[in-house]
């Protein structure tokens, strides 16, 4: 089971080993879990546990768990998180993965995001299903945050296909609680701890930070726009190279976290996602985005060590970024 690394105020424990993660029970506790093994409703059992098997349960290091508390009162709120969304992080409603019938699935690749959400009250089960949602809605806040991709198509993840979430709560303790929704203050809670504990669980296993996304390449991928793209967008408006591929891609490289770049490649990006969602038209966001395209390629500055920037990779992004685009922008526009 691994040593204990954090006490709860119940007693209960937690303990850790290199593959799993255990919360063993010290009285009675209600538990409230999506786990295919013994889950949903629950009053029998003796602990609960985060499981790294590495074939198709969770592929998040239990070494890279973070864990967050928040206290008001008598009332405690603790979320455990793992996380993993590089591989199948998705928004809800993206194409699936596989269809299930008579037990039968697909294999699909690992990563996801693995909450054990403990409460220090009394909860209905009522409030125990109302305290997932307040949770699923906190964990899908953080990704918002962090303007983390969705793998199957252009929108912000709001989960992993293989998300797990388990809520505990004390069925001996004196506070019975019944909302656990954002008005109440065990919803505040709960939404603090877990965005917390998810951004920490997500920046401790694979670097994902509000730092690490301030590039305009990270900002524009989930449109399928890399840097293998823009260097082919150069080789084909280029008929002379002036540079071969690994200095192109350096080149690039030293651009993508200027400020104004990055600026202005969110707002086109978040125009495109407006349009999706249908609160701008096609034609609104076609001219301004040819406009924001304008401003991204006047943007000529100093890079690096002082050399200045090759106004080619500027174009070639610009060009790029409009291939893919703006050319939807005219599509939809029709």
């Amino acid at each position: 089971m691994g040593l204990m690394f954090y006490g709860l105020p119940s007693k209960d424990e937690v303990h850790r080993d290199s593959k799993s993660i255990v919360l063993t029970f010290k009285g009675k506790r209600k538990v409230l879990s999506s786990s295919p093994l013994n889950g949903g409703y629950r009053e029998d059992l003796e602990a609960v546990f985060n499981y790294d098997e590495n074939s198709g349960g969770t592929s998040a290091s239990m070494a890279n768990v973070s864990i967050k508390s928040e206290k008001y009162k008598d009332l405690t709120v603790t979320a455990m998180a793992t996380g993993s969304i590089e591989v199948n992080g998705g928004r809800v409603g993206d194409p699936a993965a596989y269809y299930e019938y008579n037990d039968t699935f697909e294999t699909v690749e690992i990563g996801t995001i693995n909450i054990i959400l403990v409460i220090s009250a009394n909860l209905p089960e009522s409030t125990m299903v109302r305290a997932l949602v307040t949770c699923t809605e906190a964990k899908t806040a953080a990704l918002q945050e962090l303007m983390a991709g969705s793998k199957y198509s252009s929108g912000i993840a709001t989960g992993s296909g293989t998300d797990g979430t388990i809520i505990v709560c004390n069925a001996e303790s004196n506070i019975l609680l019944k909302d656990a929704g954002k008005h109440s203050k065990l919803g505040e809670l709960i939404g603090i701890t877990v965005k917390d504990a998810v951004k920490e669980a997500l920046f401790l296993q694979s670097g994902l930070c509000a730092d690490s996304q301030y590039s305009i390449l990270k900002r524009i991928e989930r449109y399928g726009i890399n840097e293998e793209s823009i260097w082919h967008s150069y080789k084909k408006r280029t008929k002379e190279l002036s540079m071969n591929k690994a200095n192109f891609i350096d080149t690039l490289h030293k651009m993508e976290r200027e400020s104004e770049l990055v600026t202005y490649t969110s707002l086109y990006v978040h125009l495109l996602d407006q349009m999706e969602w249908g609160l701008l038209s096609p034609e609104e966001c076609s001219i301004a985005g040819v406009k924001l395209l304008e401003l991204m390629g006047n943007q000529i500055g100093v890079v690096g060590n002082g050399k200045e920037k090759d106004d080619n990779i500027a174009a070639d992004y610009n060009e790029e970024v409009n291939h893919h685009e703006v050319s939807n922008f005219k599509e939809n526009v029709q």
